[in-house]
């Protein structure tokens, strides 16, 4: 009898998850509330319609299909169910305190500042008499974001703070985005910016890959490429390795995915924060198969399932994405897609918003229509495809 596997979502994220679970001859039971959702498009796959953070519900649903493992690929909030699906069963995957310290900003900095790991000037906030005693405490650029949300979603820095009507913008702005309603405030970190893809076995933190990081800036800080191994010096990645090892330890990862995003400080590397799971943006579904041979959607499922999976590195190759600049207004024409995928070392081309769909200013990770992924002998050579296929791609947007 095959064994059987619970994925929660069915979007375009979770989409490398369940296909791969098929693939691997699992029998799999896919979450999502959307109906339509493409997951549910995988034939065989088993549908369930309904919400992932609804844990009484996901819950019920695993025991009914009586599943062997648990998992969600690049989304924080379902990491509760997971957590609580694994407690219920007795099924591999973290616990639910590390799952509140991985999806709860607030949570997870105290988790971090307890066990000592280099994090910002922090304060925790829930209403406006709060924020403003903690904004008066910073003489630094300062940045605001919801408790418990992702994809780059209510964040907003503050770089003017004697600018009054900004710093009350900024929490106007992040407050709506967070549903326990507290607000973190912390310091603006200087520094490139890396994330730290790892998998725990049993206890034992593995670095698989570091990507550098490239973002919009402020004031969303929206990722807009990513690329693999660092450009940093082996002194600097060892150091990245060991706060984000330490930082793992900390929030309670046992087994399973992690992605650690850091800022490399003048006093060194400083967590951001941390996902217990896998990183999104195509960064561990695409980026690092392409950069290292090893495919980390498919451990996520072995250790879930209980199994040893295979993290031996087959290769150091360079792996990039980038995402398309973009203004708001309708999407008329995208020219050049075919042209730009002749390039050498492109591998694959996605537009997410088409012709004819409406687009926005890029203030999360949701709202970016398309990118181009490339893999080449090196970062240098990988990044460098990425640019001239998005020098040969013309969108046409009408205000």
């Amino acid at each position: 009898m095959n064994k059987k596997m619970m994925i929660l979502g069915a979007s375009i994220l979770q989409l490398p998850a369940i296909e791969k679970a098929k693939e691997m001859g699992l029998d799999v039971i896919v979450a999502d509330m959307n109906p339509e959702a493409i997951g549910f498009s995988v034939s065989g796959v088993k549908k369930e319609i309904i919400s992932t953070i609804d844990i009484s519900a996901i819950i019920e649903a695993a025991q009914r299909h009586q599943i062997d493992g648990i998992m969600t690929l690049a989304t924080d909030m379902p990491m509760r169910s997971v957590a609580a699906v694994a407690d219920q069963m007795g099924l591999v995957g973290i616990d639910e305190e590390t799952a509140l310290k991985a999806t709860n900003k607030a949570e997870m900095r105290k988790a971090l500042q307890e066990a000592n790991i280099p994090i910002p000037k922090f304060f925790i906030v829930s209403n406006e008499e709060e924020y403003k005693e903690a904004v008066e405490k910073f003489d630094i650029p300062f940045i605001v974001k919801p408790a418990d949300c992702s994809g780059s979603r209510g964040i907003f820095e503050v770089i003017d703070i004697t600018n009054k009507e900004l710093v009350k913008k900024a929490y106007e702005y992040c407050k709506p985005y967070s549903k326990v309603g507290d607000v973190v405030v912390e310091e603006y970190m200087k520094g490139p910016e890396v994330s730290v893809e790892t998998l725990t076995i049993n206890g034992v933190c593995h670095v698989i890959q570091i990507t550098d990081k490239l973002t919009t800036g402020a004031p969303h800080y929206v990722e807009m490429g990513h690329s693999q191994p660092t450009k940093h010096s082996e002194e600097v990645a060892i150091r990245i390795a060991e706060v984000a090892k330490a930082a793992n330890k900390a929030i309670g990862i046992k087994n399973g995915p992690s992605h650690t995003e850091i800022i490399i400080t003048s006093q060194g590397p400083k967590i951001v924060e941390l996902g217990a799971r896998l990183g999104g943006d195509n960064i561990t579904t695409h980026l690092v198969p392409l950069s290292t041979g090893i495919n980390m959607v498919e451990a996520c499922i072995k250790i879930a399932l209980g199994e040893v999976p295979d993290i031996k590195r087959k290769w150091n190759k360079g792996a990039a994405i980038r995402y398309f600049k973009q203004h708001a207004g309708t999407v008329k024409n995208i020219d050049g897609i075919d042209k730009a995928k002749r390039i050498a070392g492109i591998q694959q081309i996605s537009i997410v918003h088409g012709v004819g769909e409406k687009v926005t200013e890029i203030e999360s990770s949701g709202s970016r229509m398309g990118f181009v992924i490339a893999q080449s002998d090196n970062r240098e050579t990988a990044i460098d495809a990425c640019n001239k296929a998005l020098g040969e791609i013309l969108i046409e947007i009408e205000e």
